[in-house]
């Protein structure tokens, strides 16, 4: 199968691009502008499959910016991809097209808040994955995938998720706000939901890619432990974050989509997809590391990579020296 991935030189569409090669995908991984549509046809030129994970991430990017890319880019794929006659499109949106909905974990089946729309970043990611599922019902078979809150290695650029995660481990972020929290996942998993999503996704159907569910509380001590820090202790009330954001001592965007605790559940891509998230304890430490000690293998890595030359080795000295040719 040939699958053009957009946003192969980012975070999670990195770990996409490499899930999908492993699984035995020939993966184009070429940059063009999403607003170029010319490109984008040609590079879908005798493509199976796209998977478009590029997107503008940013809570505090010109709002007109984030439109273009975000929505007139997904707009220009569809047709682009349309004209090229690629048969299956998976699109990334992201968990807060679902939710979060007060008092318990979001689904599928759930929508954001509507003061939640006046952030550029939900609004035109919202506005995308409605263009994705509309050409769904037209007849084109696409899927969405839903990523919560994707931590990990490569998140180098970063992400505001990545920045949260270095202002923790290198001790700048010293509060927490109270009352909400995260769905945290390694993007290792995240990547392979993607592919699961391009295999066994119904057509426009969405499907939320999580992981835990943690308080903000606990997430920034789990980040500092791993960092060697003490955990962040300060308490910060809703309603003071609130203030603060309207004087512009931090990001207004932010603070808003921190109202209510942005959860969520993964139930229909385990049922659907065969989707099996594991521990998010070592993508922490992954991203950690880059944070700390960029360019140098971690610990874990290590340990890893040296299991697998066990296993290997293991298995050489189970097999005949000459292979039986019965």
């Amino acid at each position: 199968m040939k699958v053009y991935v957009t946003g192969a030189s980012g975070f999670v569409g990195g770990h996409v691009a490499r899930e999908l090669a492993e699984r035995g995908a020939e993966v184009r991984r070429e940059r063009v502008d999403l607003l170029d549509g010319a490109g984008l046809e040609r590079v879908l030129r005798g493509c199976d499959a796209v998977v478009h994970v590029a997107a503008l991430y940013s809570y505090d990017a010109d709002p007109k910016r984030m439109e273009a890319v975000n929505v007139e880019g997904t707009r220009r794929l569809l047709d682009a991809a349309a004209r090229a006659r690629v048969r299956r499109i998976v699109h990334t949106s992201t968990s807060g097209t679902c939710g979060p909905v007060a008092g318990r974990a979001a689904t599928e089946a759930d929508a954001p808040p509507a003061w939640e729309l006046a952030v550029p970043y939900k609004r035109t990611k919202l506005r995308a994955e409605q263009l994705v599922l509309e050409a769904a019902k037209a007849g084109l078979d696409a899927v969405v995938v839903n990523p919560t809150t994707p931590v990990g290695d490569g998140d180098r650029k970063p992400t505001p998720t990545g920045a949260m995660v270095a202002g923790v481990a290198r001790g700048r972020l010293r509060a927490y706000m109270a009352g909400t929290g995260l769905n945290v996942v390694d993007v290792r998993d995240v990547a392979v939901g993607h592919a699961l999503a391009l295999e066994h996704g119904r057509r426009g159907e969405r499907y939320l890619l999580g992981g835990v569910n943690l308080s903000l509380r606990e997430l920034f001590a789990a980040i500092a432990a791993i960092a060697g820090r003490p955990a962040p202790r300060v308490r910060v009330p809703y309603a003071v974050a609130r203030a603060a954001a309207l004087v512009g001592l931090v990001n207004r965007n932010e603070v808003r989509l921190a109202r209510l605790p942005m959860f969520f559940d993964s139930s229909k891509a385990r049922r659907e997809l065969g989707y099996r998230p594991g521990p998010v304890e070592p993508a922490l430490a992954r991203a950690v590391h880059e944070v700390l000690a960029p360019g140098r293998p971690s610990l874990l890595e290590v340990y890893l990579s040296r299991a697998r030359e066990i296993r290997s080795a293991t298995a050489a000295s189970a097999e005949p020296a000459i292979p039986s040719r019965m």
